[in-house]
Formats: C-alpha cells, structure tokens, sequence
C-alpha cells in the first residue's frame, strides 16, 4: 500500500426552472471539489459561476420565450436558492466525512509505523540460493531432456536397424528355403543317375558275357577278340587312354592287313602255279590276267568270309562306336569340370589376392603405428632418464641444504 492517500469527490448538478436549464449552451454551474492528502488536511472549495448573464431580450430554457424575471421569476429563484441551500448541505457532509476519511487513514500511518523497515538479507540470500538451485535444475532438467532425446533417437536407430535386419533374416530364409528344395530335387537326381549308372553297368556286363558266349560258339580266333573296359575312376587321363585304344587298333589293323595279305599271295601262288615269283605286280603295266586272279582271289577271300565272323565284327564295331562316344561324353564331362574348377580356381585366387592385400594394409598401418609408439617409448624413456637426473641433482642440493641448516641450529 503506499504512503500517501488521496480522495476526490465530483458532484455535478443542474438546476432546472419550469420553464427549461438554466442558462445557455456552455454555460453550467460547475461542483465544488475536495481534496484530502495524507500529510495534512487540505480542503478547498470552489464554485464556478455564469460566464455573464443573458440580455433582456434573450431567452431562457429551449427557446420558449418567457423571461427570466416575468410574472413567475420571484417562484423560480425561491427554487433556485432551496436548490442551493440543500446542495451546500451535501457539501458540507462531504467535507465531514473526507475529515473522518483522514483522521482514518492518520491512524493507519501511525499504527503502521513507515519509519521501521525489516531486513530482508536473510530472505535475499535464500532466495538467490533458490534461484541458483532453479537455474541448475533448469539445466539439468535440459540436460535430461536431451538425453531422452538421444535415448529416444537411438532406440528408433536400433528399431529401423531390427526391422532391416528382419526382413533381411525372412529373405535369406525363403532363399535357403528355395535351395533346400533345389538341393532335395538335385539328390533325387543324383539317386536317379546312379541308378542309371548301375543299369547300365550291369548292362555292359551282361553284354560282355553274351559277346564272349557269341564269340565261344563261333570259335573266333585270339586276334578278333576285344576287350573293352571302361574304368570310372575320376583320377584317370582320359587322353591317355584314348591314344593307347588307338594305337591299340593301329597295330590290330596292322597284323590283319599283313595277315591278308599273307593269305592272299598264298591263294595266288596255290591257284596260278605260272604266275611270276617275285613281288606283286602293280601300277598300270599289270596284266589282265593277273588282275582277274586278283578279282578272283577277291571273291573267293570273301567267300572265305563266314557271315557269322561279319556279324561278330558288325557288333563288336557298333559296341567299339558306343564305347567311344561314351568316353567322348565323359571327356567332354572332364573338361567342363576342369573349366568350372579353373574359374573356382581364379575366383578363390583373387579374392585371396584381395584379402591379402587388405591384411597386408592392416599390417603396414600397425606396424607404422607400432613405430610410432616405439618412438613415443623412446621419447619417454629419454624424458624419465633426464627427469630421473633431475631428482638425483634436486635431492643431493635438499641433502646439503638440510646439512647446512642443521648446522646452523647447532650452532
């Protein structure tokens, strides 16, 4: 509350005639003011009266015409003075109670004492620690905040993190799902084809034992017999072994052909006891004679010839023919294997190569920093062995020090 105290009071009246207001158009009685201070008591009075009258010939009220001082005015003033009278009477009753109003509010200023103040020090001093504790807890309740923050964004990190990592986990599982099935279909093949195999061998070997039944009951000589053998050995050459089948059948048709030709001069020589010794004619200066017994020698070679003989050879062709394109498939076999380990082979190589290019980066980046640490070693230990000089000087100088003031006392 403060010191001081002020009151006003306005009263504002007008006095109206029978006949209208009283005077004209900016021309009204102003209300005594009072005013009351808390220092003392101050009142004034003031009224404020017509700026002038009206002419004789004006008019009073709104324009009726009848005069101020005419048949009815000695009426009109008698109101005008009660009028008066009765508002004095207010303002003297204001003025009483404004005195009271006072004498109140000089009670109150004594009662309250405004000379005493209190020490708010201690209050101060507690308030800046509340302050201080509010401002600390302001920035610790940031500081929370922003860890929330951090905490909050680390578990969405980590929630987008596990959900990409699930669905990775759910396609590599339809994948291995997918070669499970691809590897179920692959084994049922691979049962099939050794099953195919096995029939097929057991099927070379009862077509062996029928060749050889058939070439018993044609009693074939050594020379016309063959024998096949397919080895399935993986580790074999299969180049080798096809140069040694075909030298093989080299020589074989070699020794048939000289044997023919053995048989044949001999049929010569038994049929024609004239033809001429020596070696047998060819070119063009042979004669038709010689070429006749040669046709005829022909002939009957052919005639020689048992069918049964034609149609083991036939067979053991067609069989020969099987065998080989056999072996070419499964040389074809080899060398598609052989290509497919070779890419393996420089696959494997270059990511090794590139493996051991990042390890030996690894390696030259540690043993760099390995040197820079030997160097720090190096630079401390020379740094500890000169500190360590220092403390030997330092506590010599203490030791000589301490002599001499323990002298001193002494003496």
């Amino acid at each position: 509350m403060s010191s001081g105290y002020s009151f006003s009071q306005t009263l504002s009246g007008s006095l109206h005639g029978a006949a209208g207001s009283w005077g004209w158009p900016g021309s009204y009685p102003r209300a005594p003011s009072v005013h009351g201070g808390a220092g003392g008591v101050r009142i004034s009075l003031s009224f404020s009266s017509p700026r002038s009258c009206p002419p004789p010939g004006g008019s009073w009220g709104s324009g009726r015409g009848s005069s101020l001082l005419g048949g009815n005015g000695k009426e009109t003033m008698r109101n005008l003075n009660d009028r008066l009278a009765s508002y004095l009477d207010k303002v003297r009753a204001l003025e009483e109670a404004n005195v009271k109003l006072e004498s109140c509010i000089l009670k109150w200023h004594e009662q309250r004492d405004p000379g005493s103040k209190q020490d708010y020090s201690q209050y101060e001093e507690s308030i800046s620690r509340l302050q201080e504790q509010i401002a600390d807890g302001k920035m610790t309740n940031a500081q929370i905040i922003l860890l929330i923050d951090n905490a909050r964004m680390a578990v969405d990190d980590f929630s987008l993190k596990y959900e990409n990592e699930h669905s990775l986990k759910k396609d590599l599982e339809i994948e291995v799902e997918g070669l499970r099935k691809n590897l179920d279909d692959l084994t049922i093949i691979t049962t099939d084809l050794e099953q195919e195999v096995e029939g097929m061998r057991k099927e070379l070997i009862l077509m062996k034992k029928h060749h050889e039944q058939a070439m018993e009951e044609h009693h074939m000589p050594n020379d016309f017999k063959v024998n096949v053998k397919v080895d399935a050995t993986p580790g074999e050459d299969l180049i080798k072994v096809l140069e040694d089948m075909r030298q093989e059948y080299e020589l074989l048709i070699k020794k048939k052909h000289q044997d023919f030709d053995v048989w044949y001069k001999e049929q010569v020589k038994e049929r024609c006891p004239n033809f001429p010794k020596g070696p047998f004619p060819s070119g063009p200066q042979t004669d038709i004679p010689a070429l006749c017994l040669v046709s005829q020698s022909a002939a009957m070679a052919q005639e020689a010839a048992s069918p049964a003989a034609g149609q083991s050879g036939q067979s053991d062709i067609h069989e020969l023919k099987r065998t080989f394109q056999a072996l070419e498939i499964d040389l074809e076999t080899q060398y598609n294997k052989k290509s497919a380990l070779e890419n393996m082979l420089s696959e494997t190589q270059s990511r090794y190569s590139c493996q051991l290019q990042d390890m030996q980066e690894i390696i030259s980046h540690h043993e760099e920093e390995l040197g820079r640490l030997r160097h720090d070693l190096e630079r401390q230990n020379n740094e500890y062995k000169v500190l360590l000089g220092i403390k030997s000087h330092l506590e010599k100088e203490i030791t000589t020090y301490r002599q001499l003031l323990e002298g001193e006392s002494r003496g």
